[in-house]
């Protein structure tokens, strides 16, 4: 029997096009922390947050130990359950215990979906970063992830990518199967457009909110006709 590659079995770009898709609530954004924060960063969350509805926000600090984490996660966490945002934390599934997150995102070499959920309980959302690869999508799906997430889409300097899915992977998911899927990468309003359209139950976003000219509260602000899917 011969063994395929995700590349010789490429995705028909207009894959999705041959279904009647399924009703799937509106696209959010899914807000990351810039790589590095200080002791004002709560205030420019805030802002964003007044920006527009935000459904989540990761903490991603690398290069720090949990405990420096958990303290400048301590202000952030509180915020975000004023707000009634989800927090979600970067990697480490015994940080995310020791703070009582809502949530925790697994790199493929962060642990497994069923280790997390064995120590988080069932009310914690894991995400599981999946690049481009349906496989492994499907793969965290069985193991009982609550959200997958493709990229990187676009050019980023947040993070070294190695991996360029075409926006069709987000409608190939969501036409089979119900899993949230997150698209990250690099995103903007002025590039959002196609991710929405190809189906992503959320934008991933980071530089674009905290580097944008007019400050976070406007970068959030910008993506609210894209969500709406008018960009």
């Amino acid at each position: 029997m011969t063994d395929f590659t995700e590349e010789e079995l490429a995705l028909d770009p207009k894959f999705a096009d041959q279904f009647e898709r399924g009703f799937r609530p509106p696209c959010q954004l899914y807000l990351i922390s810039p790589p590095a924060i200080d002791a004002a960063f709560a205030d420019s969350l805030a802002a964003a947050f007044d920006g527009g509805k935000v459904a989540a926000f990761q903490l991603r600090l690398k290069g720090m130990d949990d405990h420096a984490i958990a303290q400048a996660a301590e202000p952030l966490q509180r915020l975000c359950a004023d707000r009634e945002v989800a927090f979600i934390v970067n990697d480490s599934i015994a940080l995310a215990k020791r703070i009582g997150a809502d949530g925790v995102h697994l790199g493929q070499s962060d642990g497994d979906p069923r280790e997390a959920r064995r120590i988080l309980g069932p009310a914690v959302q894991i995400g599981v970063t999946c690049h481009d690869s349906r496989h492994l999508a499907m793969e965290a799906g069985e193991a009982g992830a609550d959200y997958v997430a493709f990229g990187a889409f676009y050019p980023t300097t947040t993070k070294e990518t190695l991996h360029r899915p075409e926006p069709s992977i987000l409608g190939w998911w969501t036409t089979l199967f119900e899993l949230p899927c997150v698209a990250i990468g690099g995103i903007t309003a002025a590039n959002a457009a196609p991710l929405v359209a190809a189906g992503a139950d959320f934008l991933a976003v980071s530089g674009a909110v905290w580097n944008h000219a007019d400050g976070p509260r406007a970068g959030v602000a910008a993506f609210s006709p894209v969500l709406a899917g008018k960009g």
